[in-house]
């Protein structure tokens, strides 16, 4: 049987609020600006190429797909283990790290080589914005990052203000299936559900993501699932034993890529987006259809 994919869990365990570390040397401001910067998580190598300055990436993480261009960026290992003589052998002014998702050693180790770090740690959708923002002063591409940061912005205002007050979906977002693993309320995956008009149904976990059980679904039954997974036809197979839960019954069960919606970047918007889209199609069924139970 098809299994979600339970790669973008380690997506789920971090997210947002930026760190200036102002009592570190390594944090203090600098006039010199970026130019051999490594990347140690997708979501930064997003964001270097949307402030303008991927020409300037020597080295990034595995999984660094997006946009094109960064396949094409050295390798210098994953979000949780690197080559440090990689990285001092590409001579980086600038590495920008995941506090919270890379490891505390891995940051420590690098700045104890005397390697500049900057570190930020994704929390809320708006974060996003001061993230790129953050690059872009680090790179001297402030104009364009800032551009691209506003944008990012209107389009979660002109959401919330289309979506927000519409009649609650009660949404369950399944991040795998063995185990099943979801978002807690403190994830900024809740506040994409949550400017759609929706309403999570683990919004009381205090984790940013914990494994819950089949019956505790069953308990909040859910009206729309949405899940990171190759098709929906997969989806439908894995919920098809709880025809009992609203959205089984009425076939609300929506895939998404996961990189739209697990990943801080300007490609929240996008996932955003399709979340507001399948609330829309949950809204029409709980007209068009009787209740299930």
């Amino acid at each position: 049987m098809a299994r979600v994919s339970s790669s973008p869990v380690r997506q789920f365990f971090t997210f947002l609020v930026f760190c200036c570390l102002l009592g570190s040397p390594f944090a203090k401001a600098e006039n010199t600006t970026a130019r051999r910067i490594v990347s140690l998580a997708p979501h930064l190598t997003e964001l270097v190429f949307s402030a303008g300055a991927g020409r300037w990436l020597v080295g990034a993480v595995s999984y660094s797909d997006y946009p094109a261009a960064a396949r094409k960026v050295p390798r210098i290992g994953d979000a949780f283990q690197v080559d440090y003589e990689a990285i001092v052998g590409l001579q980086p002014d600038l590495i920008l790290a995941w506090e919270g998702g890379n490891p505390a050693q891995i940051i420590e180790r690098l700045r104890g080589l005397g390697l500049r770090v900057e570190t930020f740690a994704p929390l809320r959708l708006e974060d996003v914005a001061a993230h790129l923002r953050r690059i872009g002063d680090l790179t001297g591409q402030l104009q364009p990052a800032n551009e691209h940061a506003d944008r990012f912005l209107e389009v979660l205002t002109e959401l919330r203000r289309d979506y927000s007050r519409r009649s609650p979906v009660r949404v369950f977002y399944q991040i795998s299936f063995e185990p099943l693993y979801t978002v807690g309320g403190r994830s900024y995956i809740t506040q994409m559900i949550e400017l759609c008009g929706g309403r999570n149904v683990f919004v009381g976990i205090r984790e940013l993501a914990a494994v819950v059980g089949i019956e505790a679904v069953l308990e909040r039954d859910p009206e729309l699932i949405i899940a990171g997974l190759d098709s929906v036809e997969d989806l439908a197979t894995e919920w098809s034993r709880w025809r009992d839960i609203s959205a089984v019954a009425t076939n609300n069960l929506v895939v998404v890529d996961p990189s739209l919606t697990g990943r801080a970047s300007l490609r929240l918007m996008d996932g955003a987006r399709q979340i507001c889209t399948a609330l829309d199609k949950a809204r029409r069924t709980q007209v068009d259809s009787p209740p299930s139970r």
